[in-house]
């Protein structure tokens, strides 16, 4: 489960020119940097006729109770909850790296090798005037699963584009296994509680 990623300009120039671009749009400063956690409004890439724009989503479409910030590749085409959006509204949430804690609550840091942009695999919505985004997982690779069992769904740069606007290659890229990811033991916050 992805319950918290980093978005840091600081560090990638991909970030820094998706950072640019939101921050044209919605006025200066109007990207979140640092750790996004839920209910945050943050970048996200939707598709946009024939190109690709970013935009400021919420994170976490909004469940009956509380917020739902992840759904389950394995379910999204058929679950009532996310099946529109599979099929129509599909995204990308760009990032630097994903947050996951151990059983014995470290936290850690999970990043692509040679420092190079994270995108993960989304959905969105609106729900009453408010544009929001979830995360999709999947089955942990081996790089991730000694920390947790499930992890986000990391795309190649090669599968944005067929991700967003294309329904068949979407379905075939659920079934993908991500990237192996380097991990560091985050220092910031070394324990959840």
């Amino acid at each position: 489960m992805c319950g918290r990623y980093q978005f840091s300009d600081e560090q990638m120039e991909e970030i820094r020119e998706i950072a640019r671009a939101v921050d044209r749009k919605y006025g200066a400063g109007a990207s979140a940097s640092g750790e996004i956690t839920p209910a945050m409004r943050a970048p996200v890439l939707l598709p946009q006729q024939d190109r690709i724009e970013p935009l400021l989503l919420t994170w976490g479409f909004q469940g009956p109770k509380s917020l739902i910030i992840n759904a389950r590749a394995e379910t999204v085409p058929e679950r009532p909850m996310f099946r529109g959006s599979f099929q129509d509204r599909r995204c990308i949430i760009p990032a630097s790296a994903f947050f996951e804690w151990s059983e014995d609550k470290r936290k850690y840091l999970f990043t692509l090798p040679d420092g190079r942009a994270l995108y993960m695999a989304g959905l969105y919505e609106e729900h009453k005037g408010v544009s929001r985004f979830t995360i999709i997982t999947t089955e942990a690779n081996a790089s991730v699963r000694d920390i947790h069992h499930r992890m986000p769904v990391v795309l190649q740069r090669a599968m944005i584009k067929p991700w967003l606007f294309d329904g068949s290659a979407a379905k075939e890229i659920l079934r993908e296994v991500p990237p192996e990811l380097e991990r560091e033991e985050a220092s910031s916050q070394l324990r959840l509680w």
